[in-house]
């Protein structure tokens, strides 16, 4: 499978990102990434191929530009601009919706850290149907007024040991109101860098979003 390259076009400039479509394929995942990482990030990247072994189409985006990642490698600011990454994925999703590679497919996020947030508040907006979620090493609590508007099947995948981070998941899964799981990595970090604890994440998402999308 070829990867496409894609560029979006808005106001302040050009987003950038890989389209992979399998032949058959129904359903897409965009994945929204996190904290300073962008299409290029290998933990996604290898989550992106294991979707697409198993006939998902996947598109990995920036959510940000060559000129603003620039910048927020400096400052930092950007990438907690949940408002901001929030329009852009909207922005992205109804791109998807009339691309004709994907045109008529359902469509599912997957968030990792700050993206976690920015895609449940995406989800949550009236005209935009999303039918599976998953947030891995999320922070879905910066989402939680969000949370009850939320459609979607949703899945928090959390390492066993960012202990932070599953309090936070807790938060949010509490008060998500769709169908809901959450998953603790045994041995896991929040960065999933432990061996096979990605390849679990890999396949509890390939599992989550066949039975969903």
């Amino acid at each position: 499978m070829k990867a496409k390259e894609i560029d979006i076009t808005i106001k302040n400039g050009v987003l950038k990102g890989l389209l992979i479509s399998p032949k058959d394929a129904t359903a897409i995942v965009i994945f929204v990434h996190g904290s300073g990482s962008g299409r290029l990030s290998p933990r996604n990247q290898y989550v992106a191929e294991t979707l697409a072994e198993g006939n998902l189409a996947t598109l990995l985006m920036d959510l940000l530009t060559e000129k603003e990642e620039i910048a927020d490698i400096r400052t930092g600011a950007l990438r907690f601009d949940l408002d901001l990454l929030t329009k852009r994925l909207l922005h992205i999703t109804e791109f998807i919706r009339k691309l004709k590679e994907t045109k008529g497919m359902n469509i599912g996020y997957f968030g990792a850290s700050t993206g976690a947030a920015a895609a449940l508040m995406a989800a949550a907006a009236k005209e935009n149907k999303i039918d599976a979620i998953v947030s891995r090493g999320g922070r879905p609590d910066l989402a939680i007024p969000y949370l009850p508007y939320v459609k979607a099947a949703t899945l928090f995948i959390v390492g066993g040991n960012d202990k932070i981070v599953i309090d936070l998941n807790k938060q949010a899964f509490d008060v998500t109101k769709s169908e809901k799981r959450m998953e603790v990595v045994k041995g896991a970090t929040h960065l999933f860098e432990e061996p096979g604890t990605l390849a679990q994440v890999a396949k509890l998402s390939l599992n989550w979003f066949t039975k969903h999308l």
